[in-house]
């Protein structure tokens, strides 16, 4: 068998194997994560919940990931990710299902804080995890292909949260208390099937044939020692580096716009006069045409073989939508242009990616990772509590989002800035991409 079709038959089992597994883990993680922001359309009145102090609790989640993510990414790099991973899903699962028995504010502070704690690690890890089975010239469309769980997440679950507000009064629980209950039980339920099913390394694939483990080992071999030859950072280097935590700035810009959209979205659509129901659906319109943009702009990276103008191209996308918004105040445009800001949101996370992927390896990519991915996710908080804030303060969303706007497009600036590392244009990518 020629080199070129033991390399796509095996990347085509790796990427069947593990490719839907890994949305469907990601599916449900970004599910609880953000199903906070339907359950608050009834936990904020039943509960007396300010916006501010909604804000608080949507966000000092990311407070917690960002202290606990780097150790967490440590721990997996050394003893798998078969074995972390399925804790890290057991534990977010059952703290999810405590928020349903949440009593007040420092309650609701308490169990989304060690929710963070519990999540730390599965994005970051799960990135570095891709990096272990997919050479460097498929990974926009890869990491493309697992992150589109993100827009799908609201797609599937934002009317399956609307309609599970419809559940208040069974068994005594509120409709937002079911929402919490229910969605959680996945997350338990996999993280059994996690255990079993992932394999760790390559050279551990039973499910390859031999000579397509030796390419793929090989392969993934030859890319370290190119990497490594250009520039080699040990873990300490990577997590003091400048360009390392530039990268970390840029995520922040483009996540910050992703939750300060996503913790806010269904008020900001139930404020137009509509039913939960309808709210659930109304939502979900700029999250699927956000996913369709995250696949074809990945694929696109990987064909063009560059990184950085695909990463802040959308990036400053997602800038233009969202100043929009604070402008026109019509529902109909106002879902059009969140459907732009969408598309650039979730068009800049793959190619993103590819970037510090590039870059590290071994222990300095598990912590350089998780640290670019902490330094991003603290945006979770200040995004959402940034919306909260002037969403009080003014009695608008306007001003809200318009203030959201100015991180995407610092974001595409500062990925400009950093391009100009040849590490950074697209090393390691090739012509073309994985189909």
């Amino acid at each position: 068998m020629s080199v070129s079709a033991i390399e796509t038959e095996t990347m085509a089992r790796v990427s069947r194997r593990l490719i839907p597994f890994l949305i469907l883990c990601y599916f449900i993680a970004y599910l609880d994560r953000v199903n906070v922001g339907f359950a608050a359309l009834e936990m904020n009145r039943a509960l007396g919940f300010s916006p501010t102090v909604y804000a608080w609790g949507a966000g000092i989640f990311f407070i917690a990931y960002f202290l606990f993510e780097v150790p967490s990414n440590i721990i997996l790099e050394r003893v798998g990710a078969r074995v972390w991973i399925a804790r890290i899903m057991l534990t977010w699962g059952i703290l999810s299902g405590c928020m349903a028995f949440i009593q007040g504010p420092w309650s609701l502070y308490t169990v989304r804080f060690l929710l963070g704690i519990a999540e730390a690690g599965f994005f970051p890890g799960i990135i570095l995890y891709l990096t272990f089975w997919f050479p460097a010239k498929y990974r926009a469309a890869i990491v493309a292909s697992f992150m589109v769980a993100i827009p799908i997440s609201t797609v599937i679950g934002a009317p399956i949260s609307g309609a599970l507000l419809g559940m208040n009064g069974l068994l005594g629980l509120a409709g937002w208390q079911w929402l919490f209950i229910i969605e959680a039980l996945p997350a338990v339920v996999l993280s059994a099937v996690v255990f079993f099913y992932l394999t760790d390394r390559p050279s551990e694939a039973a499910w390859l044939q031999p000579e397509q483990r030796t390419w793929l080992v090989g392969k993934l071999e030859e890319e370290r020692r190119s990497t490594e030859a250009v520039q080699h950072f040990t873990l300490g280097e990577a997590l003091r580096h400048p360009r390392v935590i530039g990268l970390g700035f840029v995520y922040f810009g483009i996540v910050a716009s992703n939750y300060g959209l996503s913790f806010w979205l269904p008020q900001i659509v139930k404020g137009f006069g509509l039913s939960n129901l309808a709210t659930g659906f109304v939502t979900a319109i700029p999250y699927a045409c956000g996913a369709v943009a995250m696949i074809l702009w990945g694929r696109r990276s990987d064909r063009a073989g560059e990184r950085v103008w695909h990463t802040a191209i959308p990036a400053f996308g997602a800038a233009v939508g969202l100043g929009a918004c604070a402008v026109l105040d019509l529902p109909l445009a106002t879902v059009l242009l969140l459907c732009f800001a969408a598309v650039g949101i979730f068009a800049a996370h793959p190619t993103f990616w590819t970037l510090p992927t590039s870059l590290l390896t071994g222990a300095a990519a598990a912590g350089g990772i998780a640290l670019i991915n902490s330094i991003g996710n603290l945006a979770g908080f200040v995004g959402p509590y940034a919306v909260g804030w002037v969403r009080e303060s003014t009695g608008s969303f306007s001003l809200a989002l318009l203030a959201l706007a100015a991180l995407p497009l610092g974001a595409g600036v500062l990925v400009l800035v950093l391009g100009h590392n040849p590490a950074l244009e697209g090393r390691g990518a090739a012509p073309r991409a994985a189909e």
